[in-house]
């Protein structure tokens, strides 16, 4: 096992970090998938929840539903499934008994298994979720997803692969082998857990003591890809899964308020634009090349230089529908008045936030966060020169539920991480970033 080129101020109590066989072979950059599974597919097959229109319509054709019906009863299941979100066939009370028994001996509303659920002091909740086997050698992928309720909004923040492709030095789930994509039924699945978890759906109730919205509208009301992997190498999976939220008739997301976030895969950026007309976030972190290379590799492959010319180019950009930067606080790496006024030369001319994130120490991380006075001033150095640049609010520290820090296989905390987060010193939480419409 390799280690990452250290580049940064040390943390001098940090273990090393251990780079996988896969990512030292691709120089660093990307790691290669274990395992592949099709497009859209649901492993395991027989649960409905997740489907696209197409997959219920082939589903139902499969046991037998004339084609003049195929229509009526996909809206049907739709309904039941992603505005009731119902859990038994028997529920779908305007399908007969004769269909409700077939749909029955054939599949399941099934979702993903809630192995643990963590609730910070917060309101932050952290749910470890295990899919459905790919197979006999599989006990089921397991990926993080985090619920940030505010009084006005809920975010919920979802994974789109299980690891990462990624290798991001400063980045906890970029330390972790890659295992595969997920599917778009697994992704929507993440929604359908939380709004289980935390009674979003009509006539539904939230668990007792939990901070939910109160502003009336749904509990989640943002999704966020921020979560375990890099959205845009599995961007097939990912539009097809916004396409299911954001459906009118159903889970009734607003495209304005799902923000997909990418280090920078650059080829893929137009069509995330153009097809699922998504706001979007860029894992920015340094306005050097040099140093970009080594905090966020893939960029050894698409440089600041084309990142920018593709943000420039990104089908819907405006003053209402600004690009996210994000900007993560390294002591002593780039944080300097320099840094800042770089920052504001390369953004000139696109229409921008700029989220800067007091970056908190995982287990095993070698960096340390910017002193709060050198925030303060970077941030007002990129404020002054016109520029919204808010610092994130610390969310779900004691239980380390921020961004660059789930991991798929959650582990006991150790002594010294346990005091960390009693502390106070865990991790910052991730929020909905710029889609506040």
């Amino acid at each position: 096992m390799a280690t990452v080129l250290d580049i940064a101020k040390h943390n001098p109590n940090a273990a090393p970090i251990a780079v996988s066989d896969a990512a030292r072979a691709a120089g660093f950059i990307e790691k290669t998938a274990e395992l592949t599974v099709a497009a859209g597919a649901a492993p395991g097959g027989a649960s409905l929840v997740g489907l696209t229109r197409d997959q219920l319509k082939d589903s139902l054709a499969a046991i037998g539903v004339p084609e003049r019906e195929l229509k009526m009863r996909v809206a049907q299941l739709w309904h039941w499934i992603y505005f009731r979100g119902a859990r038994d066939f028997a529920e779908m009370t305007n399908m007969g008994k004769e269909l409700r028994a077939k749909l029955a001996a054939a599949y399941t509303l099934a979702r993903p298994q809630v192995v643990s659920e963590q609730v910070s002091k917060d309101g932050t909740r952290k749910w470890l979720i295990r899919m459905a086997s790919t197979g006999p050698l599989d006990k089921g992928a397991e990926i993080e997803c985090v619920y940030i309720p505010e009084t006005d909004r809920g975010t919920l923040c979802v994974s789109s692969q299980v690891g990462c492709t990624l290798t991001c030095s400063f980045c906890h789930t970029g330390t972790q082998r890659l295992v595969r994509n997920l599917t778009s039924a697994e992704i929507v699945a993440q929604l359908i857990v939380a709004r289980d978890a935390i009674g979003d759906w009509p006539g539904a109730t939230p668990p007792e003591g939990a901070f939910v919205p109160n502003d009336g509208g749904r509990f989640v009301s943002n999704i966020v890809f921020m979560g375990m992997g890099e959205p845009l190498y599995n961007t097939d999976n990912v539009v097809t899964a916004i396409e299911v939220m954001s459906d009118g008739e159903g889970l009734t997301l607003s495209r304005r308020r799902i923000t997909v976030s990418t280090s920078g895969v650059v080829p893929q950026m137009e069509r995330l634009g153009a097809e699922a007309n998504t706001m979007l976030a860029i894992s920015l972190h340094a306005v050097r090349d040099e140093l970009r290379d080594e905090l966020v590799p893939i960029n050894r492959k698409y440089d600041i230089a084309q990142l920018l010319d593709a943000c420039r180019a990104y089908p819907g950009l405006s003053n209402a529908r600004r690009i996210t930067f994000e900007y993560v606080m390294l002591k002593g790496v780039n944080d300097s008045d320099a840094d800042a006024r770089k920052l504001v030369q390369l953004l000139k001319g696109i229409p921008a936030k700029i989220n800067l994130i007091p970056f908190n120490p995982w287990p095993g991380s070698k960096y340390e966060c910017s002193d709060w006075e050198r925030i303060e001033r970077f941030s007002e150095i990129v404020y002054r020169a016109g520029y919204a640049s808010p610092v994130r609010t610390p969310r779900g520290r004691d239980i380390l539920a921020a961004c660059g820090q789930l991991k798929s296989e959650t582990e006991k905390l150790r002594a010294r991480a346990r005091m960390m987060a009693e502390q106070g010193i865990g991790a910052e939480g991730v929020y909905a970033v710029g889609n506040g419409e």
